[in-house]
């Protein structure tokens, strides 16, 4: 490699590594609104990071974030996961249109301020096993006759939804 290659790969290092963490502080700013709705309205323990989603309404793969959130309740999780979308509903947060989520696997996509979210209501028996995962349930305090449950949110800038029957 000639030095003109070297110092213009050192530039582009730097620039990469100055842009980066800016890239991802945006990436994780799509995540607040929902992050705090998980952490005031719904009491849960909550933390947002960078990802890649991969969006397949838009089939696209979109920089975006994640929030893992651990709460405790008490009552059948299909109950604890019912009356978490009821809040949502109930808030300022939005049904996305056509929004193709899977709600017989509890995840529901919602649209607040120009970001799309996709809640996905989790309890253990579906654990992820992650760093996150770990986090927030290390810090949630389960009172007798509660159990842990999660909730795992991936947001990206709100986009149409591709068409359908177009592969």
């Amino acid at each position: 490699m000639n030095a003109s290659a070297v110092v213009g790969s050192l530039l582009l290092s730097l620039v990469a590594s100055i842009a980066g963490p800016a890239a991802a502080g945006a990436q994780v700013d799509l995540c607040a609104e929902a992050e705090r709705f998980v952490r005031e309205a719904a009491g849960m323990q909550a933390l947002a990071e960078a990802d890649t989603i991969d969006d397949w309404r838009t089939r696209s793969t979109t920089p975006g974030c994640r929030v893992t959130a651990a709460g405790a309740a008490a009552g059948p999780s299909r109950e604890v996961a019912r009356g978490f979308f009821r809040a949502l509903e109930a808030s300022e947060w939005t049904r996305t249109p056509d929004p193709r989520d899977a709600p017989n696997e509890a995840s529901l996509r919602y649209r607040r301020l120009g970001v799309d979210c996709l809640f996905s209501y989790y309890d253990r028996m579906s654990a992820l096993g992650t760093e996150a995962e770990f986090a927030v349930s290390d810090a949630v305090e389960i009172a007798p006759g509660q159990q842990l449950f999660h909730m795992l949110i991936q947001c990206v800038p709100a986009a149409p939804a591709a068409p359908r029957g177009v592969p």
